[in-house]
């Protein structure tokens, strides 16, 4: 009974691991890029 437990349990990580490696491959997650301009004002006294 243990035994089936531990392949159970060894089967769910493995399957989450190939899950993660796929979705990080797959998902596109880098940021949306674009240009900011900001004015600054320096107070130079």
């Amino acid at each position: 009974m243990l035994g089936r437990i531990f392949k159970l349990v060894f089967i769910l990580v493995l399957l989450g691991a190939v899950g993660l490696v796929g979705y990080a491959y797959v998902a596109d997650l880098s940021p949306a890029q674009e240009q900011v301009t900001v004015p600054v004002t320096l107070n130079a006294d």
